[in-house]
């Protein structure tokens, strides 16, 4: 269980360096949506380091891998946008 809450904490820090790393009209805006983006970016990283052996079950992503981690969801988000999957609502 501490493990989760580690993730969420990593999370939610990976999610605002992601989002000063990688400003744009596109990116998801507001605390919660940049909560969400750290926290799926470190549960991205922590199953990926998992799956290839880099972390045992017990571990979760560090604060590198989950920015990196965030930076994915982050590119993905970017690309739903430009394709117009998710809706630009920035756009007028």
């Amino acid at each position: 269980m501490s493990g989760i809450i580690w993730i969420i904490i990593v999370g939610f820090i990976a999610g605002i360096i992601a989002r000063l790393l990688s400003p744009g009209p596109n990116n998801p805006s507001g605390f919660i949506l940049t909560t969400i983006l750290g926290i799926a970016g470190a549960f991205l990283a922590t199953w990926i380091g998992q799956a290839i052996g880099h972390y045992g079950p017990d571990q979760g992503a560090g604060f590198i891998t989950a920015t990196i981690g965030a930076l994915l969801v982050l590119f993905i988000w970017n690309r739903l946008v430009a394709s117009g999957v998710i809706p630009d609502k920035s756009a007028k």
